[in-house]
């Protein structure tokens, strides 16, 4: 047994001897994890000090573009940009609704923000279809019959609005169901429908009531064109019946199927 045990002993030397087995290396993903939240951290305050605390990204300039009757002052004014503020904290709906508030005749804007410094203001005005007198001055009223303007000269070729609504129980009933303004969005719908050859021409645009809607024309013709509906179709009449009666004072396309004209 001695010798069996002195034969396994220098086996085991022969075995331990030689360089020992290296290590696996294991990364230092701690370290690695700490620098690397470290790096964030940093990087995420010089982001927030660069948008917030820094003078480089600060409202410096507001560009206004689109404006026609308006003029970019008048826009900059009612917008009234918090210039010098962090361009990052410019509430940009909140101007929307000042500009929409104070200046009526804005149909759409778009407040974007210009890097590094600046606001762009990108307008869209309404554009007047028909027109309101009110005493001396007149009403500015656009394709959706929204009267969103006062001004004491009145556009060049647009036709007058008149409600001459008559007292009769006919006119009354119609002024009752619809309302005015539901009146006036259907003179609208004809004054959109006219063909352009005699919406040159047009000067009034009389409503009676809902189905009671007639044109009266710069050389003294009118037009009897009953309600808003089927615009498209009486268009292409009234254009046929001048061309068949070019020397008629009268044109009834109320019904477009069965139109007439007269006098002369």
């Amino acid at each position: 047994m001695a010798g069996s045990t002195t034969a396994e002993r220098g086996e085991r030397q022969q075995e331990s001897s030689g360089p020992p087995p290296a290590r696996r290396a294991r990364p230092p993903r701690l370290r690695m994890i700490i620098i690397l939240a470290v790096a964030l951290v940093l990087l995420g305050a010089g982001g927030v000090w660069a948008l917030y605390g820094s003078s480089w990204l600060r409202v410096e300039r507001v560009t206004v573009s689109g404006t026609r009757v308006l003029t970019p002052e008048q826009v900059r004014e009612a917008a009234d940009v918090p210039v010098g503020s962090p361009l990052v904290s410019v509430d940009t709906d909140a101007i929307e609704a000042r500009l929409r508030r104070k200046l009526p005749r804005i149909d759409v804007v778009d407040v974007g923000r210009s890097w590094p410094d600046g606001i762009g203001l990108k307008v869209t005005e309404r554009t007047p279809v028909l027109i309101v007198q009110k005493g001396k001055n007149f009403i500015e009223v656009d394709d959706e019959g929204v009267r969103f303007a006062t001004v004491s000269e009145a556009p060049k070729g647009v036709p007058a609005l008149e409600l001459t609504l008559s007292p009769s129980s006919s006119a009354a009933a119609s002024l009752r169901r619809f309302g005015e303004d539901r009146l006036v969005r259907e003179a609208v719908k004809v004054a959109d429908a006219i063909p352009a050859a005699v919406a040159r021409d047009t000067r009034t645009v009389k409503v009676r009531s809902y189905d009671d809607i007639s044109l009266e024309l710069a050389d003294g013709r009118t037009v009897d064109w009953g309600s808003a509906e089927k615009g498209a179709a009486k268009a292409r009449t009234l254009l046929a019946l001048m061309k068949a009666s070019p020397d008629a004072g009268h044109f009834d396309v109320g019904v477009p199927t069965a139109p007439a004209s007269s006098g002369s």
